[in-house]
């Protein structure tokens, strides 16, 4: 009996990490993307040694874009973290799980790990997996310290878009919809930083990303609150 629910649960996720591909894909590959600001961050990002930063509403997008980046992903341990590993590792990216809220050192430390024994980029997350929305966690920082890698803030928005009535509000661009993908202005963080200057650091990256994401979203006549 626990052999066939475990066969179960192995075909729903295998399905969620299918579907949701597809769909990412579908909306992705109908939609005229304009990019704003990218030499900010040409450099960082032709290097590939940098840290991808955005807003948990603002996953679905940036995903595509950069589905074959190889990046190494920080991804909660939660059902929707759930789906959205299987979705990144169908796009060719390694998740490590654990957040700001379960796990967090073991899976923060595997993560600088990943990052220090091949040359790619990172992904965080910081106001996930729980909010609160557009407010960074200190873990981003913290990984830029230890790597040496810059934060590249990024977000987007689109003309057409459903709003979810979830935690982060999640934005979902409808197909064949204009968009923009806006960059922010990279952040070093020196290795060495008190308690005080940390707090400078992520306060500058949650000013950015509000920054960048407000920008964008009233290109479009949004307000998102």
């Amino acid at each position: 009996m626990v052999r066939q629910l475990d066969q179960r649960d192995r075909l729903k996720w295998w399905l969620a990490g299918w579907l949701g591909k597809g769909l990412v894909d579908l909306i992705g590959s109908t939609m005229r993307i304009r990019v704003v600001d990218f030499e900010k961050a040409r450099a960082e990002i032709e290097s590939r040694r940098f840290i991808f930063a955005f807003w948990h509403s603002r996953i679905l997008v940036l995903s595509y874009l950069y589905k074959e980046l190889g990046a190494a992903i920080l991804v909660s341990k939660s059902k929707d973290g759930e789906i959205i590993a299987r979705i990144l590792k169908r796009q060719g990216h390694e998740t490590i799980r654990g957040s700001t809220s379960r796990y967090g050192v073991r899976a923060l430390a595997k993560l600088i790990r990943a990052l220090k024994e091949e040359v790619r980029p990172g992904v965080v997350v910081p106001d996930g997996p729980r909010g609160p929305r557009f407010k960074v966690q200190p873990g981003v920082i913290t990984l830029a310290q230890k790597t040496g890698y810059p934060i590249v803030p990024v977000s987007y928005s689109a003309k057409t878009i459903k709003i979810f009535a979830s935690w982060d509000r999640f934005v979902l661009p409808c197909p064949f919809s204009d968009g923009s993908v806006i960059y922010g202005t990279p952040i070093s963080v020196p290795f060495k930083l008190g308690g005080e200057a940390q707090e400078v650091y992520r306060a500058r990256l949650e000013a950015e990303l509000n920054r960048i994401t407000k920008f964008v979203d009233q290109y479009y006549g949004h307000a998102i609150d």
